[in-house]
């Protein structure tokens, strides 16, 4: 959270000690703080049974929580859901619709039972959802013959059925092949790119990576780092990374120097650069004779990053 600014303000989800316990003591979601900044895309990042869907759930009003409170828009909920929802698009454990109406008979169905929704908009709304989600060719065509990838669209295009300021989607891309995975990310990124805040659960590195601005990492119910991408990097120091054939060498003149953390491997050693001038350590080493093929001052990739957060893998492309 940012101290200077008051609860709310700037934000379109704001989380203060929200727990979820379950029945047997099983703890969800422990004290979570969370702050996603309005217009952001935000990643909400972890493996999975990390507590996301939980978070997400709360925050939407689908299960109560055990503490703590939260906002959606600015309205505290559950007590806002009425005023905070209609302007919430949601996409929570995946897509249901009925395999034997067409894409667009399955997205009226779903505007009519919203009673929001002006029935006499109704068709135009749908036309132009399936539009922007690129299935306006396919919009006669019955779901069971939807590839997964549209599917996905055609669920986002239900969220997006009317004028939305927050978009909420549980691992949109979850069981698409790569074709469909693109397919989503670019839709979620047109999204964004309209001025609607876009909150993102996700397992895999490269999706949050391509497409989001703001990250939360969750570990065992337990967020343990939030900001943007550039900043958690940045608050983690620069490693030295020295191509060599003589690493053992190499390694001694890194240690001599006073860096640490310092690595060997198959004709590779790196170390925390800390304050030292690159240019100079390449010059200790060559001076002392160690033949150098490659160096590079790198910061954490962000496997590397979350694997420390988190103390488990990531999957990096699904």
């Amino acid at each position: 959270m940012n101290p200077g600014r008051a609860s709310g303000e700037g934000s379109a989800i704001v989380a203060l000690g929200l727990t979820k316990r379950f029945r047997g003591g099983q703890v969800a979601v422990d004290d979570l703080h969370l702050d996603v900044p309005r217009g952001s895309v935000f990643g909400f990042l972890g493996p999975n049974g990390s507590g996301k869907t939980t978070t997400i759930r709360m925050l939407l009003g689908l299960v109560a929580p055990t503490g703590g409170s939260c906002e959606v828009l600015g309205r505290p909920m559950p007590a806002g859901l009425a005023a905070a929802l209609p302007k919430v698009g949601a996409l929570v454990e995946g897509p249901a619709f009925y395999p034997y109406l067409s894409g667009r008979d399955n997205l009226l169905r779903f505007d009519a039972a919203d009673p929001m929704a002006d029935p006499r908009t109704a068709k135009r709304r749908v036309g132009a959802a399936l539009d922007r989600v690129g299935l306006g060719a396919a919009a006669g065509k019955r779901f069971r013959a939807y590839s997964l990838g549209m599917r996905q669209r055609l669920a986002i295009a239900g969220a997006l059925l009317g004028p939305r300021e927050l978009l909420v989607l549980d691992e949109p891309t979850n069981g698409l092949d790569p074709q469909g995975t693109r397919e989503v990310r670019a839709l979620i990124k047109e999204v964004a790119a309209d001025g609607t805040t876009v909150f993102v659960s996700s397992h895999l590195l490269a999706e949050v990576e391509q497409m989001c601005t703001d990250i939360g990492v969750m570990r065992a119910g337990r967020l343990v780092a939030q900001g943007t991408i550039t900043g958690l990097r940045a608050g983690h120091p620069p490693r030295v990374r020295v191509e060599t054939p003589h690493p053992g060498q190499a390694a001694a003149v890194l240690d001599r120097l006073g860096l640490t953390g310092v690595r060997t491997g198959d004709d590779e050693v790196t170390a925390d650069l800390g304050d030292r001038a690159p240019e100079a350590v390449c010059a200790e080493l060559v001076g002392d004779g160690v033949a150098v093929r490659g160096f590079a001052v790198v910061r954490p990739s962000l496997e590397e990053l979350f694997v420390g957060l988190t103390g488990e893998g990531f999957d990096v492309d699904g």
